[in-house]
């Protein structure tokens, strides 16, 4: 197998911080970084294979990137066949792309007759991004679309998505307040350009 083009991944980084740095307008950010992860995602030849390693228990999320200032985070999730997450908030911007598979993505809100969708489930394809925010709607519960294979999405917060308090929702739309962490303890050396001149 070739190596991984990691040099995507960081010009992605790269591309993103100079987003960031440039604005905090949200529309932007979400519409620009969308058109920036769905470049990313249209290639599926960078992602180290350690980072899309599902479990048969639960779905995985794995740090890439965390901007050192934690302005925004990067991170591979990785779905089990027929895995799901609960139903939950991000209270951040988001931006979620398909790299392998596909998933669905229920969006929920408070309504005035309760807690319930808003809606049809979104089926994303790979290639396909989702924007998220609490201004557009930020609560959904997503699965993976294929119940014998995996998928993996790449998807970009805007902050340490892993040290964010946010809540998960039962049914009726009573919060428990989660922090998601990660599942890998060593990320990407995106940094290391000693391969592409050797």
């Amino acid at each position: 197998m070739p190596p991984r083009r990691l040099d995507r991944l960081r010009d992605f980084v790269g591309d993103i911080a100079a987003l960031v740095e440039r604005t905090d307008d949200e529309a932007a950010l979400l519409g620009e970084g969308g058109a920036l992860l769905k470049t990313l995602v249209a290639e599926d030849d960078w992602l180290p294979d350690a980072f899309a390693v599902p479990d048969p228990q639960r779905y995985r999320q794995y740090l890439l990137h965390c901007d050192g200032r934690e302005r925004f985070s990067v991170v591979s999730f990785v779905w089990g066949p027929g895995q799901a997450t609960p139903i939950h908030n991000h209270t951040v911007w988001g931006l979620v792309g398909i790299l392998r598979g596909a998933e669905f993505s229920q969006p929920y809100r408070q309504g005035d007759l309760g807690f319930g969708p808003a809606g049809e489930p979104h089926r994303l394809e790979a290639g396909d991004v989702e924007a998220i925010a609490p201004s557009v709607g930020d609560i959904h519960r997503v699965s993976n679309a294929y119940p014998d294979r995996a998928s993996v999405s790449i998807h970009v917060y805007g902050a340490n998505i892993g040290a964010v308090r946010r809540s998960t929702f039962a049914e009726d739309g009573t919060p428990k307040t989660f922090i998601s962490g990660y599942n890998n303890s060593v990320i990407p050396n995106l940094w290391d350009r000693s391969a592409a001149t050797a």
